[in-house]
């Protein structure tokens, strides 16, 4: 296995976009919902427009030069190669910083932070503040590989972070991450590898005990209900990729329409919205967000994460001792599943940093930025 790291530039061939075209050009829609509201899923007309702008207006070029100027690379890690980016700080004293997306995310969730972690003095900040940043693709994400064999769960993707961290020379690091990169950070911090100096995590992947619900404060029962509202109303994208992720796979693979309504529904269902997605997200940044599902045909392979993540919890999940690794949790109000602070004391010995804020939700990064990047900094400073 090669350890060599390669410069990755992204110039998807005209060809491509061309198809791309005349598929969204030949789309069958479907009748519009019986409903004024959200409950049965993403309402026609918003896709409609949504793909008004994706045939005319959105600039895929833009997004593919944002990509290639950050500095993108690729590396073999357990025989799949790894797409990140690379982001170095002009200070060169900065924290190294590795931030980790989830499901329907990619490294853009994280593109209206880079600046400020990275040059905090130019938006105000102090050079202390620094990072330099490790954004990678999870494996079947994004220009990161597909796998070809089972077994790519959560643990086997903390184990390849810190092969990548080690390859890149950092002996001393942070890790963040919300939803999938939640739980890989989470990971992380159980396994304490050396270098290691603290996490953040914006979403935890949280069961209460019998005992925590019987005891749960009315603010507590509030983040219940939400947590039994998401389970009931919203889940169904989880429950369809944790069990045949293949069977949705083969729409998100041949019908661009199909794909973006599949991610469109969790930018309205889970963020901080009211269901009103534009409110929030501008539609290029969410047909960014879609392309780098659609180029690389990556709906089934990043679809079998939760695939992957269901059979290993057959084996166990996360450790149930205490983590020490120092710790810090933003809990965003729309965040669908939330913990406590009391609950969250009891799951970490060393949490450095806790609070709940007043607005954003599951993408907290692209929905409240300054506000991440202050908890981020917060975080880090008392983790040192």
């Amino acid at each position: 296995m090669s350890t060599t790291i390669h410069p990755f530039h992204l110039e998807i061939p005209d060809a491509d976009l061309a198809d791309l075209q005349r598929r969204l050009a030949n789309t069958r829609w479907p009748d519009a919902e019986t409903v004024a509201d959200t409950s049965q899923g993403p309402q026609l007309a918003k896709l409609r427009a949504l793909v008004a702008r994706w045939q005319g207006g959105y600039d895929w070029r833009r997004c593919e030069a944002m990509l290639n100027a950050w500095g993108q690379y690729r590396t073999e890690i357990d025989g799949v190669d790894i797409h990140f980016l690379h982001i170095r700080s002009p200070h060169p004293d900065a924290t190294p910083l590795l931030m980790t997306h989830g499901w329907p995310g990619s490294v853009l969730e994280f593109r209206a932070v880079i600046g400020p972690l990275t040059d905090p003095v130019a938006h105000g900040g102090q050079a202390s503040d620094a990072f330099h940043l490790v954004i990678p693709s999870l494996p079947g994400f994004g220009f990161s590989g597909q796998p070809t064999a089972s077994g790519w769960n959560v643990n086997r993707i903390a184990d390849a972070w810190i092969v990548l961290m080690a390859r890149l020379g950092y002996e001393r690091w942070a890790a963040q991450g919300g939803d999938w990169g939640g739980a890989v950070t989470t990971t992380l911090g159980y396994k304490a590898p050396p270098g290691l100096t603290g996490i953040h995590l914006n979403m935890l992947m949280f069961q209460p005990t019998e005992q925590e619900r019987a005891d749960a404060t009315p603010h507590e029962q509030a983040m219940l209900d939400d947590a039994q509202r998401y389970d009931q109303q919203f889940s169904g994208y989880f429950k369809v990729q944790a069990t045949r992720p293949q069977a949705v796979g083969f729409s998100l693979a041949d019908s661009p329409v199909g794909l973006a309504a599949w991610i469109y529904a969790l930018f309205q269902d889970v963020s901080d919205s009211a269901g009103d997605v534009e409110s929030v997200f501008a539609l290029d940044a969410i047909l960014d967000d879609i392309m780098l599902y659609w180029l690389p045909n990556t709906g089934a392979s990043s679809a079998r994460l939760y695939w992957e993540t269901m059979q290993s919890m057959r084996h166990g999940g996360m450790p149930s001792a205490p983590m020490t690794t120092p710790a810090g949790i933003s809990m965003f109000p729309g965040e669908q599943v939330r913990l406590s602070r009391r609950w969250a004391e009891r799951r970490f010995t060393n949490l450095v940093h806790f609070n709940e804020l007043k607005q954003g939700g599951h993408f907290a990064a692209m929905e409240q930025p300054e506000v991440f990047v202050d908890e981020v900094r917060k975080t880090f400073r008392l983790a040192r």
